[in-house]
């Protein structure tokens, strides 16, 4: 990892917790992501960071699929291409094929069923406006219960903080 404004701290110069945790966030290359790499110069935000970011991941109830059609769409509204690559190789792994995620790129209109547009319009629109139109709204609740409407925000806002840093750290 070259060429970051910020590169992560040596494993060897972390104390045994912050490194085995990065250990466990590490991806099929065995390197953690570059956005949880970096957050270890700061090792208390590492485990609750992590805690946080599993439950949403792995808990949440959103499908895997709609979580990495928001992730998406979310790192292209962001300009990251950082998060773009990650989660192609995690949209694949969802079930969404080549073809549905270009058509992420082009955004609410490309095509999708009214389930996915609802979901890709409320990130354009969070992204856009920091809010959701009634009408944007309206189509979620429609389409999805509380807990995934609710969780909805916290993924936009979640792919939002680490294109940001991603973008940051990058330059």
């Amino acid at each position: 990892m070259s060429g970051e404004r910020i590169p992560p701290p040596p494993v060897d110069a972390l104390d045994q917790a912050t490194a085995e945790l990065l250990r466990l966030a590490s991806g099929s290359d065995g390197e953690p992501l570059l956005t949880i790499a970096v957050l270890a110069h700061h090792p208390p935000l590492v485990g609750p960071f992590l805690g946080w970011a599993a439950a949403l991941a792995l808990q949440g109830a959103l499908s895997t699929r709609d979580h990495e059609l928001l992730a998406l769409r979310t790192a292209r509204l962001c300009d990251s291409d950082f998060e773009w690559e990650e989660h192609v190789r995690y949209a694949e792994a969802a079930g969404l094929s080549a073809e549905e995620i270009e058509r992420v790129r082009a955004g609410p209109d490309a095509g999708w069923g009214e389930r996915e547009r609802s979901l890709l319009q409320a990130a354009d629109e969070l992204h856009r406006d920091q809010s959701i139109t009634d009408a944007t709204w309206s189509a979620l609740v429609a389409q999805h219960d509380r807990a995934a409407v609710v969780e909805l925000l916290y993924v936009v806002g979640q792919y939002t903080m680490l294109s940001m840093v991603a973008n940051a750290i990058k330059g």
